[in-house]
């Protein structure tokens, strides 16, 4: 049993959804990509900060032990001048010069074996910065790897839609077409003959415009943007190409009046008339059949 014209709108419009839900995916998965990325680089920050605050930290305490070692020369020295003054005086005081000798000494290698450990600080802070630093390189290097995948995956989500976006437009724009001819002969533009994706290319082949559907008779031409879901931002580029249409097909449309028209399945709150305001046809699906929703009286805008 052939499926009937609601059903077959009904399904198109159901697998239209479905392709702008995977869009939405797509774009949530990019999201999270460039989330991970940003707290990738914040935690590297942070590692970073905590690095300079360590090495801040060791730094002042060995100016604080030079200071300490400084005041304690300066000591020693005054001390060694009163000695040698007091030397002559009595033997008694020698001696307790010598014993501030030893004390001395005593403290130079506390000094030293200050020095020592804070050499070894210096040395165990290192290694851990590497070690760090070497994990940072192998979670940079999985992120890059990770990266790579979901470009890939997005590459071929992308010409997946691609390709789909193609052929949907071609299936809209034949199921559109047929209604189209008859909807407008009833309008008294006598069509006789049409054409679909109309490529306009600039001298160096590149295309720079594409007319969806095309009728055309001796005195006049329609062309028609078929859209899945009719958005503003859709009308107005369609009214910039209309615009340049005298220039793009040249032979085609001398000497004739142009008319424009938006076909959809759908149109977005308001465009319905934005596009009947703009002077186009406004061609809308109800039912599973394609009628034209301006009203008798009105008078198209000529391009």
């Amino acid at each position: 049993m052939a499926a009937t014209p609601e059903q077959v709108w009904d399904f198109l419009l159901k697998l239209a959804q479905t392709v702008e839900k995977l869009s939405e995916k797509v774009d949530k998965l990019s999201e999270d990509r460039e989330k991970l990325l940003k707290e990738i680089l914040e935690e590297r920050e942070k590692w970073l900060k905590e690095k300079e605050k360590l090495l801040e930290e060791e730094r002042k305490k060995v100016l604080d032990q030079i200071k300490a070692l400084n005041k304690l020369f300066e000591e020693t020295d005054k001390r060694f001048k009163e000695t040698d003054k007091r030397f002559k005086e009595t033997d008694k005081k020698f001696k307790e010069t010598d014993k501030k000798f030893k004390e001395t000494e005593k403290r130079f290698r506390e000094t030293a074996k200050r020095f020592e450990e804070t050499d070894k600080r210096f040395k165990e802070t290192d290694k851990r910065f590497k070690e760090t630093d070497k994990r940072f390189k192998e979670t940079e290097k999985r992120f890059r790897e990770t990266d790579k995948k979901f470009r890939e995956t997005d590459k071929k989500i992308k010409e997946l839609s691609n390709l789909f976006t193609t052929q949907w437009g071609k299936l809209v724009e034949a199921l559109v077409e047929p209604g189209a001819v008859n909807l407008f002969r009833e309008r008294g533009i006598d069509v006789r003959y049409t054409a679909r994706r109309i490529e306009v290319e600039d001298k160096k082949r590149r295309k720079i415009a594409e007319y969806d559907i095309v009728l055309v008779n001796d005195k006049e031409v329609v062309i028609i943007e078929v859209k899945t879901t009719v958005k503003k931002e859709d009308v107005d580029y369609f009214l910039e190409k209309l615009a340049k249409v005298r220039e793009h097909l040249r032979s085609l449309v001398k000497d004739k009046k142009v008319y424009g028209a938006v076909a959809g399945i759908s149109f977005d709150e308001g465009v319905d008339r934005y596009a009947y305001r703009s002077g186009l046809f406004v061609l809308k699906s109800e039912g599973g059949i394609i009628r034209i929703a301006n009203d008798p009286d009105f008078r198209p805008k000529v391009w």
